[in-house]
């Protein structure tokens, strides 16, 4: 039979179960988005800037079983998206990228848009591959969507050139995705070795990540058999639920709330699963992590590279906490060790640190704690969080709790700017009844914040809370501190609700304090006309996370005696005499 280039690939993406593409149409793809509209199973959605598109399938795929995907021009779309593609790559999230291609049959030279992509993105893909012949098209896709979800998942770059998509070609058959990927067999004599170790030890502790989002079942039953507290990376702050006796919150070490430091002080045995020990994790390798270390991911690659293993298992999460779980039980015939003490213990610690959040009520700007916990009491579990890269990201890790996994949604390793808005809108398409609330400060806000018309425009109703402050507020309270100097940190006066009414959205001012619940109130009420609802919020930034307080602490310590000296000189003499 003979089918076009575009026919056999929307076929294919249909096969995989792709929903949305997400993209800009250009006249190297304008033959896929024709096709794209004849389909009934996938609808292409238009986006004000692919960098936008790149988020919102990260949106897709962080928060359903669909996999995110770009329909991209070459070269000028393909850079534009990078950002997205990184964060993908970096933070182990699947997602395929379709771009069209310059003509590979003209013989010409200089056409537009002609560009070596392999070279471009090879550093941020897991593999590319660039179309030759029609009957490799289906195939192809398939294998690319294979490992774009396997392993240690991430994005996968195909190009079609212009002259497969449009002409037609002769093909075998239009086959049908059969998944041919299989987890890696892991030796279950490990299994049984830390089954052991983790029983023998005093004080066991869990820390589970994204890679573990799956495993939550597993996770629960081997805290409560090892009498354990669980901590999460950034990340990973949903794959335990918050509400758990023996959930600590966010990390392990300085940068981690007091729950977290106390209930891990004495930690001499650690079950990692689905971790990196990657930087804003650890505040900047700030933990200390016990010698008897067992360490589970799909990756082989990330054992031993920040900190040695006792015992390494290359495995999927839930295969292997499910074995590991089974193991625990029977050999501890399923006693489970008193944790009430460390429950009373870590539930405590968190009340007395919340409340360290919700002094007196301010009368000109909006506290962080008074906010969150008026969050937590207008949503609900299955309301899906999605945070930028900020200061209001350690503020949720520390304040907001969520008890269902993939129900938190942050950039994380890659850690890009502008995330928020639109990847809140992918999550949206896919969980349409469910609430989807935005957490995004000022300054990522100006970077894609016009992509609040796409859901405007697709009727999308996403809550967005912008943390106002005038300042890139991370980095300035960085500044602040040892320097005592805002340099390049602060932002123009932008007018958010002149944004929101160029896009079609929805506007409140929360000012203060007095304000927060009934303005939430509005917010949720507005957004059920299935538009998207943006809240400027007068926050108050002068209180420090852990994470801020903890990183800086860290990195002091390691400097030397005479660089300790000299900065905390040159603070000293900057705080004491410069106005």
């Amino acid at each position: 039979m003979k089918k076009t280039g575009a026919e056999l690939a929307v076929f294919a993406l249909e096969q995989i179960g792709v929903k949305y593409t997400f993209g800009i149409p250009g006249v190297h793809n304008i033959e896929l988005y024709d096709e794209l509209n004849n389909s009934k199973k996938i609808e292409p959605i238009l986006v004000t800037h692919e960098g936008g598109a790149s988020f919102m399938a990260l949106g897709v795929s962080c928060t359903s079983n669909s996999i995110g995907t770009l329909m991209i021009v070459p070269a000028a779309g393909t850079t534009n998206a990078m950002s997205g593609i990184g964060e993908a790559f970096l933070d182990g999230i699947p997602m395929l990228i379709f771009s069209g291609g310059t003509r590979q049959d003209s013989g010409r030279h200089y056409q537009l848009h002609q560009l070596d992509q392999e070279n471009l993105v090879k550093e941020v893909t897991k593999a590319f591959f660039r179309i030759s012949s029609h009957n490799e098209i289906i195939s192809t896709i398939y294998k690319a969507y294979d490992i774009a979800t396997s392993g240690e998942p991430g994005p996968v770059f195909i190009e079609i050139p212009m002259e497969f998509q449009m002409f037609k070609g002769e093909v075998e058959q239009l086959t049908h995705y059969i998944k041919s990927y299989q987890n890696p067999v892991f030796d279950k004599k490990k299994i049984q070795a830390a089954a052991e170790l983790l029983l023998q030890a005093n004080n066991p502790g869990v820390y589970v990540g994204w890679g573990a989002a799956e495993a939550v079942t597993y996770t629960d039953r081997i805290s409560n058999i090892l009498g354990a507290p669980v901590c999460t990376t950034l990340q990973g702050k949903a794959s335990f639920p918050a509400d758990h006796p023996l959930h600590t919150g966010f990390g392990f070490g300085p940068n981690s709330i007091p729950a977290s430091q106390k209930a891990f002080k004495n930690c001499d045995a650690m079950l990692a699963v689905g971790v990196r020990f990657s930087e804003i994790a650890t505040g900047s390798f700030g933990v200390t992590v016990p010698e008897n270390l067992v360490h589970i991911d799909i990756n082989k690659e990330v054992f031993d590279k920040n900190y040695p293993t006792k015992i390494h298992i290359h495995a999927d999460a839930t295969e292997a906490l499910k074995l590991l779980a089974e193991t625990l039980e029977e050999l501890s015939k399923n006693k489970a060790k008193d944790s009430s003490a460390l429950a009373k213990l870590i539930k405590e610690e968190k009340e007395k640190y919340f409340k360290e959040w919700k002094q007196k009520p301010l009368k000109d700007k909006v506290s962080p704690g008074f906010f969150f916990e008026a969050l937590t009491e207008f949503t609900d579990d299955e309301t899906r969080f999605i945070v930028d890269d900020g200061k209001h990201t350690y503020l949720a890790a520390e304040l907001l709790p969520v008890n269902r996994s993939r129900h938190f949604v942050s950039p994380t390793d890659f850690n890009c700017m502008g995330f928020c808005t639109p990847a809140a809108i992918g999550a949206k398409f896919m969980n349409p009844k469910s609430k989807v609330v935005g957490i995004v400060g000022d300054g990522g806000f100006l970077m894609t914040g016009m992509e609040t018309l796409t859901a405007a425009t697709y009727k999308k109703g996403v809550v967005y809370f912008v943390f106002h402050d005038g300042e890139l507020g991370q980095i300035s309270q960085f500044q602040k501190i040892p320097l005592k100097r805002k340099v390049a940190t602060i932002i123009g006066n932008v007018n958010i609700k002149g944004i929101a009414d160029a896009t079609g959205a929805s506007y409140f001012r929360m000012e203060n304090d007095t304000e927060i619940s009934q303005i939430i109130k509005k917010a949720f009420k507005e957004v059920e006309k299935d538009i998207p609802v943006i809240v400027d919020v007068n926050i108050d930034y002068s209180k420090k996370t852990m994470m801020t307080k903890g990183v800086v602490k860290v990195n002091l310590s390691r400097f030397s005696f005479k660089e300790k000296v000299r900065f905390i000189s040159r603070a000293v003499k900057r705080h004491l005499f410069e106005k």
